[in-house]
């Protein structure tokens, strides 16, 4: 009969205390040099016997280790952007990143080691990822500021000690994962091309400018070829409305660098025009930053009483604008101020009626309101005084205080706009279209609707988007999420109605009518959110199919009416 495993073991361990019963004993002097074998059993003895080689090598190995103190080699990694110009305050354009890259400089991502508190461990590989930074004369750090849709940059101050990735890793700072932007201190930085790679494939002429260009660089040169800057087509607008034209003739619209014809360009181009009119052109003609052609609260806006505006005759060629798309049947400017209609339309501007709200200078309304009183403070009769006789009108008094009120309201919004109107005018019968407009005054309110009866246009949404980006501080979101759920949105609004699109506008900004940027953003979350006050529209990333999308965002637009202020 077969014996058990344990039994086996403990007939061998048996016949091992018998063996070793039987030995010699060991002398005595062995005995002194290794005393703790006296307490060993037979067994245990033996299996120290056995495996010695193993232990010996192992006190081998811990004599071999000294104590050491183990110094850590701490490293961050972190996307930088070198920039060249020494003045820069806001994010590069995608061509002037592209230029900065060909020149060695522009975005990377670099990864840093070395002690947290030697400045010279960000120095010195910040020059040897971008040379050409030693000809700066130093360096300063920046970050992004502001709402998401923001494109200023601020100065990360300087330690005394220098930037050190201590300062760059410190909370306090409130970098995170934002970029870092390089600007050198004392000059521009140089832009000449560093490619070392040689011009590849076979050369080909580019369908815009038709310059011969090798395989290789046709990416690179169509991002400066079709470069052309918003207000460089802003300028080319205003040049062709500036000049006489045979207004009544058929349009036909071409786009520079895209082969589409038809009647989409021509409602493009349209769409175009109004929009300028209506929200402002981004060139910088009243030194105010953009430049607004008319100013004020939606159904009382007035045109903007700009010295430099009107010495350009730009309300000449507004007029223009509005009588050519309403020959072909395009969109209309909204919410313009009755009595600015009235005037227009050679109304007696005594008869006009002119509300408060009227007014777009804030400042300029706020004293006349003060007339709204039945008593006014000495300092209040002086500031409106000084108002009035300004524009040569008596200082106020008890007994004309309703009269000047009226007067100086009157002259806030028709008399300092009255130039402006005539100019508007001209516009409108260099198209031939001012016999008609006198003659069936019932077409007028089709020329200027009212705000609440605007017609959105896909395109008008569109065009004002600021889509998500790589380097944003927003949650992240692989790309293919970012992609699936902003085609959703671009579906959606491509396929709905004006109304809709006006619903959409309400949750999104708070009012039906379009701010200069509206910004989207991917989110947590079960429905589509917006933050009102910063013009945002945040859409959940768990949407899989078009229809389950369209669905949340309509019970959104329709629960509430706009998202969260």
């Amino acid at each position: 009969m077969s014996k058990s495993c344990p039994e086996l073991l403990r007939e061998a361990a048996n016949l091992i205390e018998e063996a070793l019963s039987r030995s010699p004993t060991a002398p005595a002097a062995q005995s002194q040099q290794i005393p703790a074998a006296q307490s060993r059993t037979p067994v245990q003895a033996e299996v120290a016997r056995l495996f010695a080689p193993y232990n010996i090598g192992a006190r081998r190995n811990m004599t071999r280790r000294p104590a050491q103190v183990q110094v850590s080699r701490r490293s961050y990694t972190h996307t930088v952007c070198c920039l060249a110009d020494h003045n820069a305050d806001k994010i590069p354009s995608v061509l002037v990143k592209a230029e900065l890259l060909t020149s060695g400089l522009g975005e990377q991502k670099v990864t840093f080691s070395g002690n947290d508190h030697d400045p010279m461990v960000i120095t010195n590989k910040l020059i040897e990822v971008f040379p050409k930074l030693q000809q700066g004369g130093g360096f300063e750090l920046l970050k992004l500021v502001g709402s998401t849709r923001s494109r200023n940059l601020a100065l990360l101050q300087c330690p005394s000690t220098g930037y050190t990735l201590a300062y760059l890793k410190d909370p306090s700072t409130m970098i995170g994962q934002a970029t870092i932007y390089i600007r050198p201190l004392q000059q521009d930085l140089p832009l000449d091309c560093e490619s070392s790679r040689p011009a590849s494939g076979p050369v080909i002429p580019c369908i815009t400018c038709q310059m011969e260009v090798p395989f290789s660089e046709m990416k690179l040169h169509r991002l400066s070829c079709n470069g052309e800057s918003e207000e460089d087509r802003e300028r080319e607008l205003l040049l062709f409305y500036k000049q006489q034209q045979e207004w009544a003739c058929p349009l036909h619209c071409t786009l520079v660098g895209d082969l589409a014809i038809g009647e989409g360009v021509m409602r493009y181009f349209m769409t175009t025009i109004i929009s300028k009119l209506q929200f402002g052109f981004s060139l910088d003609l009243g030194g105010m930053g953009r430049t607004l052609l008319f100013e004020g609260e939606p159904d009382h806006l007035v045109p903007a009483a700009s010295e430099a505006l009107i010495e350009s005759n730009l309300f000449r060629v507004a007029g223009r604008m509005l009588a050519h798309t309403f020959l072909h049947d395009g969109p209309h400017v909204t919410g313009l101020s009755p009595a600015v209609i009235h005037v227009l339309f050679n109304g007696d501007p005594e008869m006009a009626t002119v509300v408060i709200e009227d007014c777009p200078d804030l400042h300029i309304r706020s004293i006349i309101e003060l007339l709204e009183h039945e008593e006014l403070t000495p300092e209040q009769k002086a500031t409106v005084s000084d108002l009035s006789m300004s524009w040569d009108l008596p200082a106020v008094t008890k007994t004309n205080r309703r009269w000047l009120h009226n007067k100086l309201l009157l002259h806030a919004v028709v008399g300092r706009t009255m130039r402006q109107i005539k100019q508007l005018r001209k516009g409108l019968k260099d198209v031939m279209v001012w016999p008609l407009l006198t003659s069936r005054p019932d077409v007028v309110p089709l020329l200027f609707p009212k705000m609440a009866e605007m017609q959105f246009t896909p395109q008008m949404l569109l065009e004002k988007i600021t889509w998500p980006v790589e380097d944003s501080d927003d949650e992240d979101f692989d790309l293919d999420t970012t992609c699936r759920i902003t085609g959703f949105l671009r579906m959606f609004i491509e396929t709905a109605s004006s109304g809709t699109l006006a619903q959409l506008l309400t949750f999104w900004v708070g009012w039906e009518m379009l701010p200069p940027e509206l910004t989207v953003v991917i989110s947590e979350g079960t429905l589509p959110t917006s933050s009102t006050c910063f013009e945002t529209l945040k859409l959940p990333a768990h949407f899989k199919i078009y229809m389950d999308f369209e669905k949340a965002l309509v019970a959104a637009i329709k629960s509430t009416g706009f998202g969260l202020v």
